[in-house]
């Protein structure tokens, strides 16, 4: 451990010269490696949870409620807007200003998809017993099925990483880039499970190259 930790200072004291091109091509090539199978090591893991999930959204008199905090949130954000633009009525909910009102926005009828790799967001995890108290459903996105998140929510995704593609193995990467591939999926099979068809897409973005 120390050796290795040595050797990523000694990185960080002597840094690869900027004209190092094929250095920094190498290790670029190797993020897209590592995010390419991030999302391919979702395809085994996806089975009755994933159906469970996609199946109480279709069912929902309600909208979806997104949250997440930090990247996690980023990530909510367009899975959210996927999800609007694609048949589902969704809207993004900042988990910090959920607990300064926005709450609010929450009814018995709505979905919660709550985001968080490591499961135990502090903000997610003061406004989860409130929300289920409202009546609202809980589907939990993490990458610990262990955690506080995963097991308090109704139906738990697995969105786990083998690792990170930062070198650091610090800045979400490969987690975020998978926890938005599952969140496509779902939009995906909702749409088809709905009928929407191209027609039902520009009534909802009528403006830009895809309006038109």
């Amino acid at each position: 451990m120390a050796k290795l930790y040595n050797s990523r200072v000694s990185n960080l004291l002597h840094p690869h010269d900027a004209t190092d091109t094929e250095h920094f091509l190498e290790l670029a090539r190797g993020v897209l490696d590592i995010e390419a199978d991030a999302v391919r090591g979702l395809k085994a893991r996806l089975g009755s949870s994933f159906i469970e999930a996609h199946r109480l959204i279709l069912a929902t008199r309600g909208r979806v409620v997104v949250t997440g905090m930090g990247k996690s949130g980023h990530i909510g954000n367009k899975i959210a807007s996927t999800l609007a633009s694609t048949g589902t009525p969704a809207f993004f909910m900042h988990p910090a200003e959920a607990s300064h009102g926005d709450l609010g926005m929450i009814t018995a009828d709505d979905v919660v998809i709550a985001i968080s790799y490591s499961g135990e967001s502090d903000e997610i995890g003061r406004i989860l017993p409130i929300i289920k108290r409202r009546g609202a459903k809980v589907i939990a996105i993490t990458g610990r099925a262990g955690s506080m998140l995963a097991k308090e929510a109704d139906i738990h995704l697995d969105a786990r990483v083998e690792k990170e593609a930062c070198p650091l193995e610090l800045a979400p990467t490969a987690s975020t880039t998978a926890t938005l591939a599952l969140g496509d999926a779902l939009a995906m099979t909702l749409l088809e499970a709905r009928g929407f068809r191209s027609d039902d897409f520009a009534q909802h973005h009528p403006g830009g190259a895809l309006g038109r």
